[in-house]
């Protein structure tokens, strides 16, 4: 049986002002045509005040006024950004003193090194899985596991070490290691291992207790510069897993032992939403009073124009030649 309907009068319904309605989007937020012959500066203030174009400007912002302010700036990474070539961008904000630390997963020991030694990396994996042959190069693993073997005996951490072996072997494409511009500008790189994740761990040098011992000394080193955070940014570049987790395990134990880390800028830049950056990295730890942004496509594409606004911000200050 079907049930009656109300009837409405339609003719009764209560309209609004469209001059009193609250909006969300204003022509004063919309973007500007480009200009022929501006400049990178010019091109973000014609960008629109919206969605994620808003959050690019806040989060360079951001950056550039915590660089002011003398307070920390941490990178952290997974290996993909040294496979699309972010390298030679990296060592240059090192040596512009934009960035404090960096911190990343195993993978990027193995293609910093590759690239130092012989200027390629990134296996063909389908290719050389079937036979058995995928990641068992000699020079990686030796290399990686005698710095190892250092960083346990000193105390050094792992990334030290490894960037003090690279300079020392003076390997051919030096230039491109980013580990080894951290150890020459005497700049923490913290090294985050995750035993059987990396295929320097199949090296038959491997010593997962030299290894660990390395890695635990820069998670600590790691956990020091994180209490330096108030005030500061942390940066995730295209780590989906270890580095959310590394750095929501230092936060919280610094944040136990005391220290105020509270109002900082999170940013997670990756090509695909995550869950784990996305909670452990822009929204979890900023309950407290921070900010976090998600930034979302290519690395080579928004990381080199993120931080291209930050420099350009940063070049204002500086008095004149």
């Amino acid at each position: 049986m079907s049930r009656e309907l109300p009837k409405l009068d339609f003719a009764a319904a209560r309209l609004a002002s469209l001059q009193d309605r609250p909006s969300k989007v204003s022509l004063a937020d919309f973007g500007r045509p480009w200009a022929l012959g501006g400049g990178l500066a010019e091109f973000a203030q014609r960008l629109p005040s919206l969605l994620a174009a808003q959050d690019l400007k806040e989060a360079a912002r951001a950056m550039a006024q915590a660089r002011r302010a003398g307070r920390t700036l941490m990178l952290a990474m997974g290996g993909h950004p040294l496979k699309v070539g972010l390298g030679p961008l990296l060592i240059d904000q090192l040596e512009r003193g934009l960035w404090d630390s960096i911190s990343a997963n195993g993978s990027v020991m193995v293609h910093d090194v590759e690239l130092a030694l012989v200027g390629r990396t990134s296996e063909d994996v389908a290719a050389s899985l079937g036979r058995g042959d995928f990641g068992v190069t000699a020079e990686t693993g030796a290399l990686i596991h005698q710095a190892a073997a250092r960083a346990a005996r000193s105390g050094r951490g792992l990334g030290r070490s490894l960037g003090e072996a690279l300079l020392e072997a003076r390997p051919p494409h030096l230039e491109a290691s980013v580990l080894a511009a951290a150890a020459r500008l005497d700049r923490p790189f913290t090294i985050h291992a995750a035993l059987g994740t990396d295929v320097c761990h199949i090296h038959p040098d491997c010593d997962g207790a030299a290894l660990g011992q390395a890695s635990m000394d820069d998670f600590r080193t790691f956990c020091r510069l994180t209490a330096t955070l108030e005030g500061g940014v942390f940066l995730n570049l295209g780590s989906a897993a270890i580095m959310p987790e590394v750095f929501l395990k230092a936060l919280t134990l610094v944040r136990n032992l005391g220290r105020q880390v509270a109002k900082l800028t999170t940013v997670n830049m990756d090509f695909v939403k995550q869950y784990r950056p996305l909670t452990n990295v822009v929204e979890r730890p900023n309950l407290e009073g921070g900010r976090g942004y998600n930034l979302i496509g290519h690395h080579e594409i928004m990381f080199p124009l993120l931080t291209a606004l930050v420099l350009e911000q940063l070049a204002d200050d500086e008095p004149p030649k």
